[in-house]
């Protein structure tokens, strides 16, 4: 018997009609594609401090307005005390027989300004009582880390509580 073949042309490895490698097209295509998961994934890893830093700073504003508004709401003054490190876990005993609201920072360095413009860093804690009729203890409270620092401004005379981020680097 004798092989039936559909081409008496010689097989090659290779034919020459078929086309090897990538597209100019489809390769500028593939760096689109990984350039653009880039420009996704890369401002994420990169700036995990600014991120903490920007939710730290949003839950001190947030801890000072709950203090001003329960103030006026239940008719007792309120109390925000902010750590500047971890605090003793018996401390909560007092924490809890007190209308306080607490907030302990994580790598932030805070600074206090009083009224008379004076500076002094915190080492254990800062507090803010606000009073029903609207007053407080007031002064200004300044947040650091790395290069940035915003300074949160509690008025005095109306306990509004406003915030302003520094232009110059520390």
């Amino acid at each position: 018997m004798t092989p039936i073949s559909g081409s008496s042309l010689p097989q090659k490895a290779f034919p020459a009609n078929i086309q090897r490698g990538f597209t100019l097209l489809e390769i500028l295509l593939v760096f689109t594609i990984i350039a653009m998961a880039s420009i996704l994934v890369v401002p994420n890893v990169g700036n995990m401090d600014t991120r903490t830093f920007s939710v730290q700073l949003r839950q001190v504003n947030s801890i000072l307005h709950y203090a001003r508004r329960n103030a006026v709401i239940t008719g007792l003054p309120s109390t925000a005390r902010l750590y500047a490190a971890s605090r003793d876990p018996r401390d909560e005993i007092a924490a809890d027989l007190s209308q306080e609201v607490i907030w302990e920072s994580e790598g932030i360095a805070l600074q206090f300004e009083d009224s008379t413009e004076r500076v002094t860093d915190v080492e254990d804690f800062v507090e803010f009582t606000f009073y029903p009729e609207g007053g407080s203890t007031g002064g200004t409270l300044i947040l650091a880390q790395d290069e940035r620092e915003t300074r949160i401004v509690v008025d005095p005379f109306t306990g509004r509580i406003s915030s302003e981020e520094s232009d110059e680097a520390i």
